[in-house]
């Protein structure tokens, strides 16, 4: 018989020893804890929340009670959560790791984070034209790398302003 019949066979007549886990979606009534991180403060510490939307390295997500464990990467981008009552808070975070783990509980951990309300759409525009100057310019290649992380990040923060 060959090995993969014997197998198959095996695993048709063998019990279930792990047991079927079921995932459904979560309810409206269901928190999640979330933990929000920089390595000077804690934003939330367990605090207990609706919904949390990142920007993840593979794109935009929201995280909801019973979100499949997983670990994200984030870039430079917005972090709103949704509390009680549908009102939410917003900040723009430099990019870190979010952690999702069994029993709803995140944490997000991050370099540095501030408030959308901080920032100036005027001086993030203007201080975006002058890291694309830089590129654009005749500077030296090391100039031109930390400028175009710059217009990254600025990018980024003029989008997140625009969803205000």
């Amino acid at each position: 018989m060959s090995s993969l019949r014997l197998l198959s066979t095996v695993a048709r007549r063998a019990p279930s020893t792990f047991p079927a886990g079921r995932r459904g979606y979560a309810e409206a009534a269901d928190k999640i804890k979330l933990s929000l991180v920089l390595p000077h403060q804690s934003i939330f510490s367990s605090a207990d929340v609706v919904q949390v939307n990142i920007s993840a390295a593979t794109g935009d997500m929201g995280i909801l009670a019973n979100h499949v464990p997983s670990i994200e990467p984030l870039r430079p981008g917005l972090v709103e959560v949704v509390e009680s009552g549908n009102t939410s808070k917003k900040w723009f975070v430099s990019g870190g790791f979010a952690t999702v783990h069994p029993n709803n509980k995140l944490t997000i951990n991050v370099v540095e984070a501030a408030s959308l309300d901080d920032f100036s759409p005027e001086a993030v525009r203007a201080n975006l034209q002058e890291a694309q100057r830089v590129i654009a310019g005749n500077g030296s290649e090391e100039d031109k790398a930390e400028a175009r992380i710059e217009a990254d990040v600025y990018e980024a923060l003029q989008h997140a302003l625009a969803s205000k």
